[in-house]
């Protein structure tokens, strides 16, 4: 621990390097405060019948927690460059904390809406973590640092969706809410343990006000418009990756395949593999650079994708595009998040930023189409619109190639201009 007084500007006094244990701790947190979102997957249909609504109109429940978190990370996450991420992180759990809670009395779908609309608009402490652990690690151990961050998303995805399946058919989908919110409260009371107050502040930082510093993103991102385009890759990424089970979980539900919602949460363990899977290749990130890993990953997802409607009619078959979709999957948030993480530390919060924002854009319009257009044309439109998405997806990992001339690995010391 340094003596130099926290704060002053330009000292690497203000960084304590992250330990193994805390980057552990906080990748523990970053699986209970991630699983939020995905609770809803495998019992969607359960909460659809109890509350008497269609599957377009269940699609909003995810659809509108989407579009909140991109509201709230462009109106709260950029709090991150100026004030410490320890308090930042704590307040914003305790906001998911109250949205679960209301979602798990919720007597009317309204509230239920609500409550999950809230929680979204809150949902901004994992997105805080990656950036101050990036503060806390040399550029030799951001690849495999994010990854790591990235392997307690994926966890928390699988206990959700594993977990929520398996409770919602036996206790009933409000037991998953009841656990949920016991969780939030814990890392509530956890994370202000575990993070150092101490953050660096520039002088630029230190004389914004809230307005100036919300405005200041747009002239981050045109400096860095590269994160444009790892946002928009995300973002369709993420889509998919909603569409495909959300629709899942009305698909297999149905009367044409007839299976509980613990099914859908047996398939969601194939996410399991990622645990091993994405720190493997997030170290070979750092060799061979992000934007051509991304582009063999995008690849392969989208072989995934068109074996979605050959093999989707039998719940066996489904494991193949599955598994193919979940080994690579991550990997192209991964690849994504260090295409700007090793910029300057004062605008890694707000080029975060810009990047979850369009993530969570193109999460909301999933939900809502993958859902909606389940309705009208069943498992194969869902399919179909997946496959759209992944071509595009696709198309824009091949260009992003193109602005990595050197081919290089991901030092990022050729970002910034």
């Amino acid at each position: 621990m340094s003596s130099v007084p926290p704060g002053q500007p330009g000292s690497e006094a203000d960084y304590r390097q992250l330990s193994r244990r805390d980057l552990w701790l906080l990748t523990l947190a970053c699986a209970v405060v991630t699983a939020n979102a995905y609770y809803i997957h495998p019992i969607i249909a359960l909460v659809a019948d109890d509350f008497g609504v269609s599957a377009s109109e269940i699609g909003l429940v995810p659809a509108l927690n989407q579009i909140a978190l991109a509201f709230g990370i462009f109106l709260l996450l950029p709090l991150g460059d100026r004030f410490s991420n320890r308090t930042l992180a704590t307040i914003f759990a305790a906001g998911q904390f109250v949205g679960m809670a209301a979602m798990a009395f919720a007597t009317d779908f309204r509230v239920f809406v609500a409550g999950s609309t809230f929680l979204g608009f809150s949902t901004i402490t994992p997105y805080l973590l990656p950036a101050y652990a990036s503060k806390r690690v040399s550029l030799a151990r951001l690849g495999q640092t994010t990854a790591t961050l990235t392997t307690g998303v994926i966890s928390g995805i699988l206990v959700a969706r594993v977990g929520g399946g398996l409770l919602g058919e036996h206790y009933g989908w409000r037991s998953v809410y009841y656990v949920a919110t016991a969780l939030m409260a814990a890392v509530t009371l956890l994370l202000p343990r575990i993070m150092d107050a101490r953050q660096k502040r520039s002088a630029e930082g230190e004389r914004q006000g809230y307005v100036s510093l919300i405005l200041s993103l747009f002239p981050v991102v045109r400096r860095h418009p590269e994160v444009v385009l790892s946002g928009t890759m995300q973002g369709l990424a993420f889509g998919i990756f909603l569409a495909v089970w959300l629709g899942l979980g009305l698909y297999l539900t149905s009367p044409e395949m007839g299976y509980g919602a613990d099914v859908v949460g047996y398939l969601a363990a194939l996410g399991l593999i990622n645990m091993f899977t994405t720190p493997i290749l997030g170290q070979w990130a750092d060799r061979i650079g992000p934007r051509r890993l991304r582009a063999v990953v995008a690849l392969v997802q989208f072989t995934g994708v068109c074996l979605l409607g050959v093999l989707g009619h039998n719940v066996w078959t489904l494991l193949v595009p599955l598994m193919l979709m979940n080994v690579v999957g991550p990997l192209i948030d991964v690849t994504g998040r260090m295409t700007f993480l090793s910029q300057p530390p004062d605008v890694r919060t707000r080029l975060m930023t810009a990047y979850i924002i369009l993530m969570f854009i193109g999460g909301g319009l999933g939900s809502w189409l993958g859902t909606s257009v389940y309705e009208i044309w069943g498992w194969s439109g869902t399919a179909t619109m997946a496959l759209v998405m992944s071509a595009a997806l696709l198309a824009l990992a091949v260009v992003a190639t193109r602005l990595d001339p050197k081919r290089g690995a991901s030092s990022g010391k050729e970002l910034d201009g």
